[in-house]
């Protein structure tokens, strides 16, 4: 036994992966999931829309005018 409590449980963190098994996962654990991925895919569309301003306001500056 260890003074420094190694051999305790450690509580589980999600980080889910795509691609992963997803068999022992109890259905609260795949809603956590699902609730993870659609705000990182929310994320990822609002960090799209600002990278394609930026490339238009950058196209507007530097295209050539004929």
């Amino acid at each position: 036994m260890s003074v420094f409590g190694d051999e305790l449980p450690q509580p589980k963190t999600i980080n889910p992966s795509p691609g992963e098994d997803l068999y022992g996962l109890s259905l609260a654990e795949l809603s956590a999931r699902i609730k993870i991925y659609q705000i990182e895919i929310a994320r990822l569309e609002s960090e799209t829309v600002k990278k394609e301003a930026e490339a238009q306001a950058a196209h507007a500056v530097f295209a050539q005018k004929s």
